[in-house]
């Protein structure tokens, strides 16, 4: 949830402040009731909004309070240069409200007050209804959620593991236009440091993740080559040295190159890269970590907005494949989709027994384990912010994970690469809307509808909006 400022603004007149100032508490008292009760913090204006003074003095208290969003309120008329001083005494987003009741003039009030802001470029969302309307208390909700996702961003640091892989720009993001526009740090670190500290990490440690794995997972299927015990406890020490570096230098979330310097010469960075993403490990729950695969900077943006937005593990994918007989997409990457999508359950265990490290295949000489399961189905939010002429994009859609018969999910996945994870997807999107238009090879998901806030998430962050839909 978020936290919420509420501003009453009133009139300006004495006496029409007095025979007002009773209805406008009831109404912000409704309101505010109304917003606690959906899991928000509440920070009241102190007074109701009748003077200039009051106007500064009443906001800044607010904006001190570290609101997300502050909710202007117009139960009656009110002066809109109040609003305008209030405005300019907070850098919070704005939602103006107006009361519809129609006793009083609020809906002139808010629109009023709105115009002006209009003409001096001041952003702002508007909404109107009864304080106790779910529907109006969703709205207000949803902007102060993706205003509280939003300003997440600033201040956060990004741990950028090996430079652009395989000459892949769509996984390298500009670190100036980062600072700027959202406020992220990029830290630059080699992979040597991951090799180094894996070969130092806690041996013990990794030898219970193994165990783990081999008790929980539906198969451990060692070949004696690819895929050994040996191999399988690297990774899992890959996983203890970055999840060390992740600590001391406090980064926020991350990527990793791994091809082709580790996947040639170290091992795979997919059991480290799906532990990092879920929310436990053998030792047991734990915040996920954001963290994606061939150091996609953008991709590793996308997910940390949709974890925040969802608070479960986003996925990773590459869009491998078309199945245009079933309308179908196959997503399928390496192996690091978060061993949570398998099931989606809260027990690691349950996820586990549909889990099956495989021995990486002869793209990676280096071997290791690959992390194979079919997602669970589901309602999802798919998509991914893009570039288009330097320009930041949010490409959104909603889709179904889908799973099938037995037969069916063994027919589909061999038809690519059946030791790597899949997510049969059926998009909101035309195919040919979408390979036409679509700015990556990897793309994203949570499950649920996320489209509301991620829409006000992609508003208060400046970048565009690129959502596609069609008829289900």
């Amino acid at each position: 949830m978020a936290r919420i400022g509420v501003i009453s603004v009133s009139d300006g007149r004495d006496h029409v402040h007095a025979r007002n100032a009773e209805f406008i508490r009831s109404k912000q008292d409704t309101l505010v009731a109304a917003l606690r009760s959906a899991g928000h913090e509440v920070s009241v204006g102190s007074e109701l909004v009748a003077t200039n003074t009051q106007a500064t003095s009443v906001a800044r208290r607010v904006a001190a309070s570290d609101v997300d969003v502050t909710v202007l309120y117009y139960a009656v008329w009110a002066f809109p240069h109040f609003t305008m001083l209030a405005a300019d005494a907070t850098r919070s987003p704005l939602v103006l409200v107006a009361s519809t009741d129609p006793t009083e003039p609020g809906l002139v009030g808010m629109l009023a007050a709105g115009g002006a802001l209009d003409q001096i470029g001041r952003q702002h969302t508007r909404a109107w209804g009864a304080p106790d309307d779910a529907e109006l208390v969703e709205r207000i909700g949803v902007r102060a959620v993706a205003a509280s996702v939003a300003s997440s961003l600033r201040g956060s640091t990004f741990g950028r593991f090996g430079g652009r892989p395989m000459g892949m720009n769509t996984a390298v993001a500009n670190t100036d236009q980062w600072q700027r526009l959202f406020g992220i740090d990029v830290e630059e670190i080699d992979q040597y440091e991951l090799v180094l500290r894996a070969e130092k990490a806690d041996a013990a440690e990794a030898r219970k993740g193994r165990e783990w794995f081999e008790q929980h997972a539906a198969g451990v299927h060692y070949d004696g080559k690819k895929l050994t015990p040996e191999l399988l406890e690297r990774q899992l020490r890959s996983y203890l040295a970055i999840r060390d570096i992740i600590a001391e230098r406090e980064l926020d979330f991350s990527g990793i190159k791994a091809q082709p310097e580790l996947t040639e010469n170290f091992a795979t960075m997919d059991i480290t890269e799906a532990l990092l993403n879920d929310p436990y490990d053998w030792n047991g729950p734990k915040p996920p970590h954001i963290c994606a695969t061939e150091t996609d900077m953008d991709g590793a943006l996308t997910m940390r907005l949709m974890n925040h937005v969802s608070g479960t593990p986003a996925l990773f994918a590459d869009v491998r494949h078309y199945h245009a007989d079933r309308d179908i997409w196959d997503l399928c990457n390496s192996g690091q989709h978060a061993t949570w999508f398998a099931a989606r359950s809260d027990d690691p265990a349950e996820n586990l027994s549909r889990v099956h490290l495989y021995p990486e295949v002869f793209f990676f000489p280096a071997g290791g384990a690959s992390v194979q399961h079919i997602a669970a189905p589901g309602r999802m939010t798919l998509g991914r912010l893009t570039r288009r002429d330097g320009r930041y994009r949010l490409q959104l859609m909603l889709g179904d994970f889908e799973s099938y018969d037995e037969a069916t999910n063994e027919e589909l996945v061999r038809q690519s690469t059946p030791e790597w994870p899949h997510a049969f997807a059926r998009l909101d999107a035309p195919g040919e809307v979408f390979l036409s238009k679509f700015g990556s090879n990897h793309i994203h998901a949570v499950p649920g509808d996320h489209r509301a806030t991620l829409r006000a998430v992609a508003e208060q962050l400046d970048v565009e909006l690129d959502e596609w839909t069609r008829e289900r």
